[in-house]
């Protein structure tokens, strides 16, 4: 699971771009202790050096989101927040290197796309259905 955050710089709530990193650096430290975390990256874009990055590798989806609820990430929340609204969570289908490639399916569900949020967690019950 790949998790990419784009952030534009001065940050908003930040008094300069140092302490903008400095969030940065503190979150990533915080991210990188809890379960399923594998890897991460704080990054600037070479043609747009306001543009900056955290990026962060976990072994699942729900190593991810379960990090995302942990107390000490809720208290970098000025950072978090700051983040371009778009979609930020991708899961890996072909990894490569030099010497290997590695495919995967998709792990979304069959139904991933015509079922929402909450709609799979009981069958559906009409109202009057039982008195």
């Amino acid at each position: 699971m790949l998790v990419v955050t784009r952030h534009r710089l001065p940050l908003a709530g930040f008094a300069s771009t140092t302490d903008a990193l400095g969030a940065a650096r503190d979150l990533l430290a915080v991210l990188a202790g809890l379960p399923g975390y594998v890897r991460g990256w704080i990054a600037r874009a070479v043609d747009e050096p306001d543009l900056l990055v955290l990026a962060t590798e976990w072994e699942d989806v729900g190593s991810y989101r379960r990090a995302l609820s942990a107390y000490e990430v809720k208290l970098r929340w000025p950072f978090l927040q700051t983040a371009v609204d778009e979609a930020t969570a991708f899961e890996v289908l072909v990894a490569r290197t030099p010497d290997s490639v590695v495919e995967q399916p998709s792990a979304r569900g069959a139904d991933a796309d015509v079922v929402g949020l909450g709609e799979a967690a009981a069958p559906h019950v009409s109202r009057g259905e039982f008195g």
